[in-house]
């Protein structure tokens, strides 16, 4: 008799396309519907405006520097989370943690009173001629806060997983430890690293709570598109934010798009064996 992985299999296949459908695909449908109301025309005069240009650039760029420090010190971290005991470890493991369960808007607020001018922070940066409250590196600040932990999570159960005895095996052949990280460990964590990148690139693309603490929203120099768009929602102007919201989303679907291709082309570039 043949027998299901799942019980009610069935069953736990409908609720699920159901909520996806109610949750994710119907807001979406609207979306798209709204914005295609919008025509070419005016859907391109919207986005090729100055001012949308500018917020669109802004957001990305800032965006993209996030993703590149986490990628750095989010790698870093979780070495240190899965590979060494320390004290403090639990605590420290716990607190990669806090922007997921910190309201935005207090974190936000919490980087503003850290990172403005008398701030703890910004002070001795201040004296440096650095500024960071309401410039793009407060916004790049904040998005790499918020985001952070998707490359930790991500990356720490695969190096967990990993082991040592490759390592230590290829030590004793003669590896160097760069070649070891190079041939050994980043190939085995790639997918993962790649995921958690790709994911904290698409919350910083959408952040909006810590973000118009400390970024003083000045158009065309730190207003985001996220803050565009809900300008435009108060202004009633629903065409111009479903635009908006349209190209974002374009834009983190490219992002995912891309990132599926690269993870396909490593997988099989390691069943080559290369």
């Amino acid at each position: 008799m043949r027998r299901r992985t799942i019980p009610g299999f069935g069953l736990s296949l409908g609720t699920t396309i159901l909520y996806l459908g109610i949750v994710v695909l119907l807001p979406v449908a609207a979306l798209l519907l709204k914005a295609a109301e919008v025509g070419p025309a005016q859907f391109a005069a919207i986005i090729g405006s100055p001012r949308t240009l500018n917020a669109i650039r802004l957001t990305v760029l800032t965006a993209l520097g996030a993703t590149l420090f986490n990628a750095a010190y989010g790698l870093a971290l979780t070495w240190v989370l899965a590979r060494y005991d320390f004290p403090g470890k639990r605590l420290l493991d716990a607190l990669v943690d806090v922007p997921f369960a910190l309201p935005t808007a207090v974190a936000g607020l919490a980087l503003t009173a850290l990172f403005a001018k008398n701030g703890w922070f910004g002070r001795p940066l201040a004296d440096m001629g650095i500024a960071v409250a309401y410039t793009p590196l407060g916004i790049m600040l904040a998005m790499a806060f918020t985001s952070v932990p998707f490359v930790v999570r991500t990356v720490q159960p695969v190096i967990e997983d990993l082991g040592t005895d490759i390592e230590e095996a290829a030590g004793t052949l003669g590896a160097s430890e760069w070649r070891i990280l190079r041939s050994i460990i980043f190939p085995a964590i790639f997918p993962a690293f790649l995921t958690g990148c790709s994911l904290a690139f698409s919350r910083s693309l959408g952040e909006f709570g810590a973000i118009i603490f400390i970024a003083g929203n000045q158009p065309n120099y730190t207003e985001i598109i996220a803050l565009l768009a809900f300008i435009r929602l108060e202004e009633f102007d629903y065409p111009a934010a479903a635009a908006i919201a349209a190209t974002m989303m374009m834009i983190a679907f490219a992002m995912l798009l891309i990132t599926n291709a690269i993870q396909s082309w490593h997988l099989r570039y390691v069943d080559r064996g290369d």
